[in-house]
């Protein structure tokens, strides 16, 4: 019989994809081999078209004017002492730290050849919103550092090519990339990050809709890579969002075009180019989302109460049984009304008409959607303004119809004058104990999108559709800066609000958009329409070949998502089994979202996955290493 090939003497990682998450997962492999007794000697495959660190969303090449919506001390890619982790903590500076070391010299080796980059380093501090350009250096260092500490047995190399299938054979994966080349590895670790979508549904037919017209449609897509030049200047264009990607957009569209902002009486003023187009933009809600927070706490700080892990657990021993909306929503909104008052009782008293363990027994027992919830605002918080409705907060033109058109935009801009007041200045700082009971819910849920007591139902239409939409309009809005300049480009008669129950409609007698909001009478046409949100997470409608792959036959997917073991992330095959040697982390997933960095001290979910893959992935190399350890001729 002939002889079978010998296994190689190292044993080889396929990791698709080389973006944050790709590299965090590739520390925490490092981690978790430091402190092993026995290291396999292994390669370890980096594969991405773009470059590895800053992946895709977070490359060098895109405006300068693009930034994060988190301040530079909010974002870090190192564990630290709050991370529930089998492997070691290795703790690192956070983006904030790591440019103080820079400017300073205490961290020599980051290049900057970019000149805005410099600058930025030289003057950027605590609470400024660090551009991505400045963050793509920040993950670049992070990668080469990450390669450095990885022990001599192990080899990292970075392959800029696109993977297009993985096949199985009897015990190792081999991962087909565009360019003929077949990398056989003994794991495969899908981190593909965020991808782009194909047009399908509504999308698709107003693509259509746009060529038979001649009209300019842009669908749903990281509006780093959107293609704006056939945006012409004076165009009316509708935007349908009010998001992050919409806030880019406009930044691109205005600043991007050599507009300048300035300082003026009362704020910020816009300089127009003349180069601009004129932006309707709407949406659902018809407001931006609520600016980032910039105050600080001056109360106790908000711990869970009412989603406590024990509560957690029994809602989730039954199978098929939990309905987010009904089951899990009402003690959400305890949590965020909990966290809102502590702060503004404990941190403010003197805004207050009773004590704080007073109110909050009777916070406790009261029906949240009755009359009597109203009245025990009105008999404890004298100010109105510190009431928190959250059916308002989240919907705040509900329900009103304005005469005119000036009148919506005199009305839009006097909420982004509040919210900015209310979301930076020190006495009101119980929006920030609103968001710290929103993050803390947020990971307290986790385990709700990987129970089998959630029907498919309710996990697509509120796990992954409606909550992270909430969360991201409180939570995850824009640097405060940023709505000034929204104020500024609707005073300067740039940027024009549409409303809220923003309409779309494809005219096909006319040959135009039309469009209307349920805040204003009458619809307008335009040629020109931008949807302002990222491309969904949906296999269906992927452009990377090698989720398209998995969707063809090598994966289960729920929904469009991949499934994956709650345990270790392990990829489902398609009979709905864990494969032996594919895992997958990333929003591409079922598993609950988690961001690609983090917060320091919030034991971020993304980190404990990539420990749990990694260790994983550890013991599947540490295993095979002793099968070719027994089964050779010397043993």
């Amino acid at each position: 019989m002939p002889t079978p090939p010998a296994r190689p003497a190292r044993a080889s990682i396929a990791v698709i994809g080389g973006g944050p998450r790709a590299v965090g997962w590739l520390e925490r492999f490092a981690a978790a081999r430091s402190i092993a007794a026995e290291r396999p000697p292994v390669v370890v495959h980096l594969i991405d078209p773009f470059p590895a660190g800053p992946g895709r969303i977070w490359r060098q090449d895109q405006s300068p004017l693009l930034k994060l919506n988190s301040m530079a001390e909010d974002v870090t890619m190192f564990t630290d002492d709050s991370c529930r982790i089998d492997g070691p903590v290795v703790p690192g500076p956070s983006l904030l730290e790591w440019v103080e070391g820079v400017r300073e010299g205490r961290i020599p080796d980051v290049p900057l050849e970019d000149a805005g980059v410099r600058d930025e380093v030289s003057r950027l501090g605590r609470g400024d919103f660090p551009t991505r350009r400045l963050q793509s250096h920040y993950l670049d260092w992070f990668l080469r550092r990450t390669i450095a500490a990885v022990d001599d047995d192990a080899v990292v190399v970075q392959r800029a090519g696109v993977v297009v299938g993985v096949s199985s054979g009897s015990d190792t994966e081999s991962v087909r990339l565009a360019d003929g080349t077949v990398i056989h590895a003994d794991a495969v670790v899908y981190a593909l990050g965020h991808a782009g979508s194909e047009p399908t549904g509504e999308a698709a037919a107003l693509v259509d809709f746009a060529a038979r017209h001649g009209l300019h449609y842009q669908p749903p897509a990281f509006t780093a890579d959107a293609d704006l030049t056939g945006i012409p200047a004076g165009e009316t264009v509708a935007v349908r969002g009010m998001g992050l990607a919409a806030v880019d957009l406009v930044v691109l569209l205005t600043e991007g075009r050599g507009g300048r902002f300035e300082p003026g009486e009362g704020g910020v003023r816009y300089r127009p180019s003349g180069r601009e187009p004129h932006l309707l933009i709407g949406s659902r809600r018809g407001v931006p989302y609520r600016s980032k927070i910039s105050s600080a706490l001056a109360g106790e700080p908000p711990a869970l109460r009412y989603l406590t892990p024990e509560v957690v657990g029994r809602l989730t021993r039954e199978p098929g049984v939990l309905d987010f909306r009904r089951d899990v929503w009402p003690l959400v909104e305890r949590e965020l009304l909990h966290g809102y008052y502590q702060e503004l009782f404990t941190g403010h008293p003197s805004r207050v008409a009773v004590g704080w363990e007073t109110f909050r027994s009777a916070l406790d027992a009261v029906d949240l959607q009755s009359a009597a919830y109203c009245a025990l605002l009105e008999a404890s918080i004298p100010d109105p303004a510190d009431h928190l409705l959250l059916d308002a907060f989240d919907r705040p033109l509900a329900g009103e119809r304005f005469a005119t058109r000036a009148d919506l935009q005199e009305r839009l801009r006097r909420y982004l004058r509040d919210d900015l007041y209310r979301r930076t200045v020190p006495e009101h700082s119980a929006t920030l104990g609103l968001f710290l009971a929103l993050l803390h819910t947020m990971f307290a849920l986790a385990p709700v999108s990987a129970s089998p007591a959630c029907p498919d139902e309710s996990r697509v239409r509120d796990l992954h559709g409606w909550w992270p939409a909430y969360f991201g309009y409180v939570a995850s809005g824009p640097p405060g800066h940023r709505l000034e300049e929204l104020l500024a480009l609707s005073e300067a008669g740039v940027v024009e609000f549409a409303g809220a129950d923003f309409i779309v409609v494809a005219d096909e007698a006319g040959g135009v958009f039309r469009v209307s909001s349920s805040s204003v009478d009458g619809s307008r046409p335009v040629r020109t329409l931008v949807d302002a949100w990222l491309p969904a997470a949906h296999a269906g409608r992927t452009d990377n070949p090698a989720l398209r792959d998995l969707a063809a036959g090598g994966g289960s997917f729920r929904h469009g998502m991949l499934r994956v073991t709650p345990e270790d992330a392990r990829v489902l095959d398609a009979d709905g089994l864990p494969h032996p040697r594919r895992w997958a982390i990333g929003p591409f997933t079922d598993a609950p979202f988690a961001g690609a960095f983090a917060r320091p001290g919030t034991d971020a979910l993304s980190f404990r996955e990539n420990d749990r893959v990694a260790q994983a992935v550890s013991g599947l190399l540490l295993k095979q290493s002793q099968l070719t350890v027994v089964g050779s001729p010397s043993a």
